[in-house]
């Protein structure tokens, strides 16, 4: 449903033709343009409260006095309002909302839903099949919890491309962390099992998996098998010992703490979480607030959108009260399928951890607002500097990586008023040109990074910064040039007397040079990219010389052309599956016999090459 008007868009009279379905409304300002989006268990009544006599904040006023028309989508519950509003603060970025950054760097414990399952860390999109727990506040968690794993249900965490290729068990299984399912050493029955377990304790059902194995063990006893009946006897000693040591409040929780600091217009998220009772540490947000200056809208707005996309846990305890509490705890339940609760007047251990939470989000605000201000003021002082009209946006820096002119790599980094931008770095392989030829893989690179961005009417940089002299500079204008790009202000960055950090020569395009000195904001900001830079360029290139230099050697072995290298690398999964291979494995691919195994495996080793025979 929509709603139109100019200034003089009547609220009220929109609101009055709504439903009281639940669903989500959208606030667009007369350039089309979109203002807010929100979330609401009854639309009519929701809406309406925009446009009462009801006290609001300026930033709401601000807001309203915008609007020019309204849409609204109903759903089939709470449920689908929130993960709808999420959805679209997402995409559309509206420019009053609260919007938590994406960030796809959360890990977890992924059990990969394979034959012979893998318990394993995993950070990034979710592409692998199986099941994810998490997410973990950070990497330390996710180690603690596959270490215990291992423990108690022996699960592999081997590479497919080394298990497919075990001729005996590894060392895991030696100091009893691994059933060595590789070698058949327990049967595809008693693994899934393990398996299964394991998932239980995972969900944070450690007390069902409890009376389970309780149940397994006297069943096993009755039968006489005193073996296996000690064997879970010992795994409940274990998960019951787990359970003793971290517990909270008295009971094992399944809890998430949440406590909001702001300062100005900075907002910072502290989250502190429990799973099964056991503590898995801190992690901090900065949600972007767009003039919210409320910390209970922030942090309603920071459950809102973060549990759209993570399963929430049973318990989420707040350090206040939050907008619209009810129906984000009855959405968050219909998603989870099972009660989550909503809680800020706590006692006893909760409100101690709650007091911790407090206490490290005013820490970690105190810090990223003085790194804010630190960034804020080298941005001024490049504006001054290169006379921008104002501070720059959004800087670029290319540069170039080999070694002796062998696979060269370029790289871009993107840095915005707020520091890195990593999601948005590119690397660029570069071909075609002679080795060691700087001029022209700079050349190569700058032309297909803003070529593509004329085509695609792409951003540009504010500052476009190139790690060298007048050459590399030459090469960057001259492409500039060509594609008819303009209001990018073009800088060399040309190393200083001796390499010296802090000496070096600012090129600009009007043929000035420039040497701020080391204690130069500006030229702190332009080491802090072009340094980046560098880093993001070395990595690349490492990787790209590496892959090839592993090509190289098993080209070097007599007999090995590019079918049976093929063979060989799609057989094992790659150089690490080959070298875990033995002989004997390596044989087994087609077009490698007995001869020719032994001298690959002595290659890969180091090893004296074998007696020559027939092949």
């Amino acid at each position: 449903m929509s709603g139109r008007g100019g200034n003089d868009f009547d609220g009220k009279a929109f609101a009055a033709g709504l439903s009281t379905a639940p669903g989500v409304y959208r606030m667009y300002a007369a350039d089309d343009s979109l203002l807010y989006v929100g979330k609401a268990g009854a639309l009519r009544k929701r809406v309406a409260s925009y446009f009462s006599n009801a006290p609001k904040s300026p930033r709401t006023l601000a807001m309203l006095a915008q609007v020019a028309r309204m849409d609204v989508t109903v759903t089939r519950s709470e449920g689908e309002a929130l993960l709808l509003e999420n959805q679209l603060i997402k995409s559309l970025s509206p420019r009053y909302n609260v919007s938590l950054r994406d960030d796809k760097s959360y890990p977890y414990v992924l059990l990969t839903d394979q034959e012979w399952p893998r318990i394993a860390f995993h950070r990034g999109p979710r592409a692998v099949p199986g099941r994810y727990f998490g997410p973990y506040p950070g990497a330390g968690a996710v180690r603690e919890t596959l270490n215990l794993m291992q423990k108690l249900f022996k699960i592999r965490n081997c590479e497919d491309s080394v298990f497919r290729n075990r001729s005996r068990p590894c060392l895991q299984y030696q100091i009893g962390r691994c059933s060595a399912p590789c070698v058949g050493l327990v049967s595809a029955e008693e693994y899934a099992e393990s398996v299964r377990r394991a998932g239980l304790f995972l969900d944070g059902r450690s007390d069902e998996l409890s009376r389970q194995l309780t149940a397994a063990m006297e069943r096993a006893s009755a039968e006489l098998d005193f073996e296996q009946a000690a064997r879970l006897r010992d795994l409940i000693t274990s998960i019951r010992t787990v359970q003793a040591r971290q517990f909270v409040d008295g009971q094992a929780a399944d809890l998430d703490v949440l406590a909001c600091a702001m300062q100005g217009s900075t907002a910072c998220v502290l989250l502190l979480a429990f799973r099964d009772g056991r503590n898995l540490g801190t992690r901090t947000f900065f949600p972007r607030t767009n003039g919210e200056d409320s910390a209970a809208e922030v942090l309603g707005a920071f459950v809102s959108q973060y549990y759209a996309e993570q399963l929430p846990p049973r318990e989420i305890v707040l350090d206040r009260e939050i907008p619209d509490a009810q129906l984000i705890e009855n959405a968050l339940s219909a998603a989870a399928a099972r009660k989550v609760q909503l809680k800020w007047n706590v006692r006893s251990e909760r409100a101690g951890y709650l007091d911790l939470a407090r206490r490290n989000a005013e820490i970690a605000l105190v810090t990223e607002v003085s790194s804010r201000g630190a960034q804020t003021a080298r941005s001024q002082a490049l504006q001054e500097l290169l006379d921008l009209p104002e501070p720059a946006q959004r800087i670029e820096c290319f540069d170039i990586s080999h070694t002796m002119g062998e696979a060269t790599v370029a790289s871009c980094v993107v840095f915005d008023a707020a520091g890195p931008v990593r999601a948005q770095y590119r690397r660029f392989n570069i071909a075609g040109i002679e080795p060691g030829d700087d001029y022209a893989a700079m050349h190569q690179a700058i032309e297909r990074r803003f070529r593509r961005a004329v085509e695609e009417n792409g951003v540009l940089p504010d500052v476009l910064l190139i790690d060298g002299g007048a050459g590399q500079l030459a090469q960057a204008r001259g492409v500039l040039a060509d594609l008819g790009v303009e209001g990018v202000k073009l800088v060399g960055v040309a190393k200083g007397a001796e390499r010296r950090a802090g000496h070096e020569t600012l090129l600009l395009d009007d043929g000035r040079e420039l040497r701020p000195g080391a204690a130069s904001p500006a030229l702190q900001l332009i080491q802090q990219v072009r340094d980046e830079a560098h880093r993001f360029a070395i990595t690349g290139h490492r990787g790209k010389r590496q892959k090839a230099r592993t090509t190289s050697r098993l080209e070097d072995i007599p007999g090995i052309g590019p079918r049976r290298r093929a063979s060989l690398l799609k057989h094992f999964g790659g150089l690490a599956g080959l070298k875990a291979a033995g002989a004997e494995e390596i044989a087994r691919v087609e077009g490698i016999n007995a001869a020719l195994a032994e001298r690959i495996y002595a290659n890969l080793h180091g090893l004296p090459p074998p007696i020559a025979g027939n092949e």
